[in-house]
């Protein structure tokens, strides 16, 4: 059974710093496929925040673009986020995300997996 647990989630003032760590488990295909953090605010739909490949390829979502960084340690199947420079709009919470690419011949699927979700809040 495929499980990601998060921690570091919490209450921090703007322009603060967090780390989020995520640790996966039960499944074979991590190191092999994409993984990476999502968010969710109040009111508004999941969004990706940043994920990172299995060969190490970052992308970001505009709004935390030099202020996020996304790393991984594929032996260890494990997946962190360091929010720097954290901002209100930053309040949400954020998922760890575990993509999986299955081939059978011409048949290609994808699959994500999710964490139970660990929340941030920036605020004065």
């Amino acid at each position: 059974q495929v499980q990601l647990v998060e921690s570091g989630g919490g209450l921090v003032q703007p322009g603060g710093s967090l780390r989020l760590s995520c640790a996966a488990s039960g499944g074979d295909f991590f190191s092999s496929n994409a993984m990476g953090w999502y968010r969710q605010a109040p009111g508004n739909e999941r969004e990706m925040v940043a994920l990172m490949t299995s060969l190490g390829e970052a992308t970001y979502t505009g709004s935390v673009k030099g202020r996020f960084t996304i790393s991984r340690d594929k032996a260890k199947n494990t997946v962190s986020l360091q929010m720097n420079s954290l901002k209100f709009e930053d309040t949400a919470v954020y998922y760890c995300n575990a993509k999986r690419k299955t081939t059978s011949g011409m048949r290609v699927d994808m699959y994500d997996y999710w964490g139970q979700g660990t929340r941030v809040t920036v605020s004065s």
